[in-house]
């Protein structure tokens, strides 16, 4: 009886095949899609029922597996050959890392410089919003902006800034 089975199944791949092609509209889609539905038709040939049209339960079957595919979402893939440059991968540690040796720089700012600097990069106010939220000139905000900029570029690179100001008592 399973042989007689496996060659109705056998019979029913070229009405697949064409049916899945129409469906994808893609030769090795379709031709996936006719192999998927063979493997599920046999793994589940107990649940056909004898003397019924093998025909209509495989395309049901296949039916439902292209639904399947086409709920499932895909990823897009391109085939890469000896001279396709590979990405680089980035570490997810390194930015940690980064971003708290930034945290630590920050707070070794001077109040003044960090508050503007804060303001400017992370608020994306202007010169002129800061310069009137913090009630000082202009020229103070751009040059405590620029002190700070360069302390903390200095203090991410591992060197230390001395201020070229001098304390006047």
């Amino acid at each position: 009886m399973q042989d007689d089975s496996a060659q109705l199944m056998i019979a029913c791949i070229p009405r697949l095949r064409r049916y899945a092609r129409a469906l994808i509209g893609d030769r090795t889609g379709a031709d996936d899609l006719v192999q998927d539905t063979m493997e599920r038709g046999w793994s589940r040939m107990s649940s056909w029922r004898s003397g019924s049209d093998m025909r209509a339960w495989l395309f049901g079957i296949m039916h439902n597996l292209h639904i399947d595919q086409v709920r499932r979402p895909s990823i897009t893939t391109v085939e890469l050959g000896d001279e396709t440059p590979m990405p680089s991968i980035h570490a997810p540690q390194a930015d940690r890392m980064q971003l708290r040796d930034m945290e630590s720089a920050l707070k070794t700012l001077p109040a003044e410089q960090r508050e503007i600097l804060l303001l400017v990069a992370l608020e994306e106010m202007t010169y002129e919003e800061v310069s009137a939220t913090l009630g000082i000139p202009v020229g103070t905000v751009m040059s405590r902006l620029s002190r700070a900029r360069e302390r903390l570029r200095a203090q991410m690179e591992g060197q230390t800034v001395a201020s070229p100001l001098k304390v006047v008592k």
